[in-house]
């Protein structure tokens, strides 16, 4: 696993795999980190992408996966860290 360029680190805040957040939106936690702006672009259907996340809403029972951009705010905040494993993908 390459390390996050430091831009990227600070637009992504601590969302990793195994991390849990929660903003006004809901409480979500991030199942994958999509870092190669081909396939983050084409996850997100925005040409400038570079970077995409897969979270889950974990205060819905039947919350699917499905895939956001957004950067980290300060509305935001962490529940749970992120896991200690090498889960960023670069591919998907």
């Amino acid at each position: 696993m390459s390390p996050i360029p430091s831009q990227l680190d600070v637009e992504l805040g601590p969302r990793r795999p195994g991390a849990v957040y929660q903003n006004v939106s809901g409480a979500f936690e991030v199942l994958a980190l999509i870092t190669d702006p081909i396939r983050a672009a084409q996850m997100l259907k925005r040409s400038s992408a570079r970077w995409a996340l897969v979270v889950r809403d974990v205060l819905r029972a039947d919350g699917q996966p499905f895939v956001i951009g957004s950067v980290w705010t300060t509305s935001d905040y962490l529940v749970r860290p992120a896991k200690r494993t090498p889960s960023v993908t670069s591919a998907a």
